[in-house]
């Protein structure tokens, strides 16, 4: 398919895809998901693409806050409907994040933690 399709069609065709795919990590980012940048290889051909998150960490005075903030990242790095090995590791590094607010916020269940624990 490569020999019928002029560098200019895979070019574009590669554009589309890679920025589909992190597109859809941005919209799902909201406020944590930075600026998409795609990369291009010798040829100028876009071969990848990448948008920065904001990962969340254990806020023990609302952690609450940091499910929430987790929850947004999975969701985000599983957004596209082809997930790379690399988003899959951020869903997974998310997860494990909100795992430790989840039990420290049951661990203090009714302890003035914040209004919302």
């Amino acid at each position: 398919m490569l020999g019928l399709m002029s560098k200019q069609d895979l070019i574009r065709k590669n554009y589309n895809e890679i920025y589909a795919h992190e597109l859809a990590h941005k919209n799902a980012g909201g406020i944590y998901a930075g600026a998409i940048s795609i990369e291009r290889n010798s040829e100028g051909i876009p071969v990848s693409g990448h948008v920065p998150i904001k990962m969340p960490t254990l806020n023990k005075n609302n952690p609450q806050q940091t499910i929430d903030h987790a929850n947004t990242v999975i969701n985000a790095a599983l957004a596209p409907f082809d997930p790379s090995a690399q988003d899959y590791r951020v869903a997974n590094q998310a997860s494990q994040i909100k795992m430790q607010a989840v039990a420290f916020k049951a661990q203090h269940q009714g302890n003035k933690l914040d209004y919302r624990a």
